[in-house]
């Protein structure tokens, strides 16, 4: 299926509210990992989110060159090409966009959607995040206020991260555990007042309840998924709205149990952004090929190894397989499984 148009993405995000699942939101950075989450959907019957960082679209462009809005437009030029071969619909995705990268970055990408939408096309994205973690709120909320406009005129969605996901992604780090890593109500409330609820375009909400970005085993963070329901209930009093108000996004999973994706997603959340995991999952399947096949890989004592075996398309099949294998997982763990709209 095609890349999902605006009215399909709204449409994703509708029906994992009204039916208590999320999206698996992928990070990507290659044309080898592109094709592992397309295979991974496809094969658990899943619609989804591929996604792209500031880092992972500095690659695409070419690791010697980092021009990361041409990198980005690359990756969605690529993507919505193959997913026509695939019997499920997707959406594309920027994640983290700190303060200094928005002139490099999100900005030229929603000018180019905007070009192409004046021309009676869709978004060459559907969503972009707005990364406010490192500013104060007031900050935060203001760099908010000026890009839903622009996104909500051309049928994109905005994701606004509302506190601090703990660890470090693509150079944006964050040390320690204090206060700012659980959002509070008064946040959400603050910026709710600044830019509606979805009357003045869609935004979908990255809140911060313990999440920590990279790797650690499960007890080692300490999530409190149950605050995401606390800070619905709270928005929904004082804005009288009906249950659940907020579309929620959830960062830094890795290590999370079965039992805290499930109360997040029944609190709200609609996205869970993996990478971590996928990363590990297509690594350790090369290494894995690479030990197992060393003699074939290597020119050994004087042989010639095996052609076959070292073609990058050997092992890139494996890597793609196992990825796809950690993508389909997600979606079991996120109930999206089985519920592709195509």
């Amino acid at each position: 299926m095609p890349v999902a148009t605006p009215e399909q993405y709204a449409d994703m995000i509708d029906r994992a509210k009204a039916g208590a699942f999320a999206y698996p939101a992928i990070n990507v950075s290659s044309s080898q990992t592109i094709n592992a989450v397309l295979q991974g959907l496809t094969e658990a019957g899943s619609d989804g989110i591929l996604q792209v960082t500031t880092g992972g679209a500095d690659y695409f462009a070419g690791q010697t060159v980092k021009a990361r809005a041409t990198g980005a437009l690359a990756f969605a030029a690529y993507v919505h090409e193959v997913a026509k071969n695939y019997p499920i619909t997707v959406a594309l995705h920027t994640d983290h966009c700190p303060k200094p990268a928005l002139e490099d970055f999100v900005l030229p990408l929603i000018a180019a959607s905007e070009e192409v939408v004046a021309g009676g096309g869709n978004p060459i994205f559907q969503s972009h995040m707005w990364d406010g973690s490192a500013v104060p709120l007031a900050e935060n909320i203001e760099i908010a206020k000026e890009l839903l406009p622009r996104l909500h005129n051309i049928n994109a969605i905005l994701e606004v991260e509302i506190g601090v996901v703990g660890g470090e992604e693509d150079g944006v780090t964050h040390e320690g555990t204090n206060d700012a890593l659980y959002t509070t109500t008064g946040d959400v409330a603050q910026v709710v007042e600044a830019i509606g609820l979805g009357d003045q375009g869609r935004w979908i909400a990255a809140l911060t309840f313990g999440n920590v970005h990279g790797v650690y085993k499960p007890g080692n963070v300490k999530l409190k998924p149950e605050l995401l329901g606390e800070i619905q209930e709270g928005i929904a009093s004082k804005f009288g709205t009906g249950p659940k108000p907020l579309d929620l996004v959830f960062h830094g999973g890795s290590g999370s149990t079965d039992d805290e994706i499930a109360l997040a997603v029944t609190n709200g959340v609609v996205k869970m952004n993996i990478d971590t995991d996928t990363q590990y999952a297509f690594t350790r399947s090369v290494a894995g090929y690479m030990f197992s096949h060393y003699d074939g890989v290597l020119k050994v004592d004087g042989e010639v190894g095996n052609k076959k075996q070292y073609d990058p398309r050997a092992w890139g099949k494996v890597a793609e397989s196992a990825m796809a294998a950690r993508v389909v997982e997600a979606t079991q763990q996120l109930g999206s499984h089985g519920q592709s709209q195509s």
